[in-house]
């Protein structure tokens, strides 16, 4: 064989090698993007769920004492018209609990079951007490000294207008390998959330991870079961992500790593509703660098209406 022939297919050789690397990283780039739509489509699929987000109308403070609730103006927690009776039975303060009591001839269930007074606990809990009247349901919160009841409504503007979500193109280079650099402790993490309360999280490490060649760190906080929660911000909020903060969620760490995958990060429920409590990101986890991955701004039916004009 001639050293020519020899050379010729070598290259021929060498381009199969490089068309099979093409083809096999190409094949997992479809995979992954084909995981990430799926992703999406469950994230948008909850939003849009009958106790979703898109749901929630309102955020009721309580004061001390009764606090009737019905579709009649004189209630102190007014309910949409034609949504519920006049009088639908009321929340009363006392002694440090919440306990609801049903108006006569209501019809009211709490957790699927008929009642007509129980004692109340918050969202905190487990399986707290979820109260439903129609297409209506309430659920009690605590926030700081104070109790609300927050409002859904499967009927709702904000879901039966919902315009869909927006995402930056899927890149799997924001999928990182981040180092987990565990406490020896589980650490308190105050965080400010938008009412201006304080609550404490536990972060149980620090996240540290190179983009760009430069390295950040993040600090997560424990989210329930074996995930780790992260509310943070960089240089795409208020610009082309929702302005007050961005959320992430992560697996628990093994092998000393965890995955940050950006192109999951998500907006917090304040983007859809002015009913939320959000928590805010920390000073540590304001990152210097734009991370453009994952959720864009969302924009309603009536800001879509305002931009077309």
């Amino acid at each position: 064989m001639t050293s020519n022939i020899r050379h010729s297919l070598a290259q021929l050789f060498a381009g199969f090698v490089l068309l099979a690397v093409v083809a096999v990283a190409a094949s997992a780039q479809d995979s992954y993007d084909q995981t990430i739509q799926k992703w999406r489509a469950e994230r948008e699929a909850k939003l849009k769920a009958d106790d979703g987000w898109l749901t929630v109308t309102g955020l009721f403070w309580l004061r001390e004492g009764q606090n009737e609730f019905g579709s009649a103006p004189t209630n102190d927690i007014v309910l949409p018209p034609g949504s519920a009776p006049d009088k639908l039975g009321s929340f009363e303060w006392l002694n440090g609990k919440i306990t609801l009591r049903v108006a006569e001839g209501a019809i009211v269930t709490a957790n699927s079951k008929p009642v007509r007074e129980l004692v109340l606990h918050s969202e905190t809990v487990k399986r707290p007490e979820v109260i439903e009247a129609g297409d209506l349901s309430f659920l009690l919160l605590k926030r700081g000294d104070r109790w609300g009841i927050r409002l859904k409504d499967k009927n709702s503007f904000a879901r039966q207008n919902f315009t869909g979500l927006r995402w930056y193109p899927a890149k799997e280079s924001f999928r990182i390998a981040a180092d987990f650099i565990a406490y020896d402790q589980p650490k308190d993490i105050p965080i400010v959330n938008i009412l201006g309360d304080i609550e404490n999280y536990k972060s149980p490490g620090l996240l540290k991870f190179k983009l760009n060649g430069q390295e950040y760190t993040l600090e997560p906080v424990n989210s329930g079961g074996d995930r780790l929660f992260i509310i943070f911000r960089d240089l795409t909020s208020n610009k082309t992500t929702y302005a007050a903060s961005r959320f992430l969620y992560a697996d628990a760490p093994k092998d000393g790593k965890v995955i940050l995958d950006f192109n999951q990060a998500i907006n917090p429920p304040c983007a859809f509703t002015a009913y939320a409590t959000c928590p805010l990101p920390p000073k540590q986890n304001r990152l210097n660098v734009a991370i453009e991955a994952g959720e864009l701004i969302y924009l309603s039916a009536k800001q879509t209406t305002a931009q077309a004009r």
